[in-house]
């Protein structure tokens, strides 16, 4: 079989999103292949990419693309930078596991992507969506909200979910990548008490015990569409009579 990489963002062990990755582990091994493991938090890693990273500190401009390219081309990335790429560069599946936070998945994902999506190694001017370097890959993701599934929704009070998945979403699709449509676990939080928090634990091991499906049936799984390179004239815009898959990118 192929290889899996799966990260995750949550400083509790004891998380249930660490459970749940523990789970994509589980299913990932039962199916044959081979696992990977990016644990963000209990690895300490650094999400700000920065001059010193690269031997610039006191630099008075730092361009992040051309200083991962030089370091790329030269053999002298961040060795913590280097595991990453590397990992990703082995996997043909990836699964990210993280909580919503502020509407957003957690700062140290959008860090990961910063530092680790490396110019030059992953994506270039030139290769890129369509002719993306990553275009054997494919990525799921596997999110909890503390919020209620109404209320994620394209109507609900905190905002849709899809929409706030989106950048993390054309991040993957940059690069190449086909996106898997999420899975959403919703009302995950601490406040529960007593019959409420019973229920809780036992809708979150559901979902533990149907991670296996969920991988088992990953070929088959819905992906999230977005528009072919062809689809845009030579100014980037999206032509007319093109289809709209997102209010992030549409006709004007």
């Amino acid at each position: 079989m192929g290889t899996v990489l799966v990260v995750s963002a949550h400083p509790s062990q004891g998380s249930f999103t660490n459970a749940w990755a523990a789970a994509t582990i589980a299913a990932a091994e039962a199916d044959g292949h081979d696992v990977l493991r990016s644990d963000l938090c209990a690895m300490g890693f650094d999400a700000v990419e920065r001059a010193d990273h690269y031997g610039e500190a006191g630099a008075t401009a730092f361009d992040p693309l051309k200083a991962q390219e030089a370091a790329a081309a030269a053999g002298r990335l961040p060795a913590e930078v280097a595991a990453e790429v590397a990992k990703i560069q082995a996997a043909e599946r990836i699964v990210l596991h993280f909580p919503i936070w502020w509407f957003a998945p957690p700062a140290v994902v959008k860090g990961w992507c910063d530092r680790v999506l490396v110019q030059g190694l992953l994506h270039s001017v030139e290769e890129r969506f369509d002719a993306g370097l990553c275009g054997d890959k494919s990525v799921l993701f596997c999110v909890s909200t503390g919020a209620s599934a109404s209320e994620c929704g394209p109507d609900g009070k905190e905002g849709d979910l899809m929409l706030q998945l989106w950048p993390l979403a054309q991040t993957f699709r940059y690069l190449g990548m086909e996106v898997l449509a999420p899975v959403a676990v919703h009302s995950v939080h601490g406040y529960f008490e007593g019959d409420d928090e019973v229920a809780l634990q036992t809708r979150l091991s559901a979902v533990l015990s149907e991670q296996t499906d969920v991988f088992h049936n990953w070929n088959i799984r819905e992906r999230v569409p977005f528009n072919s390179d062809e689809q845009f004239d030579s100014d980037g815009r999206l032509k007319a009579g093109a289809p709209s898959y997102s209010p992030f990118v549409r006709p004007v």
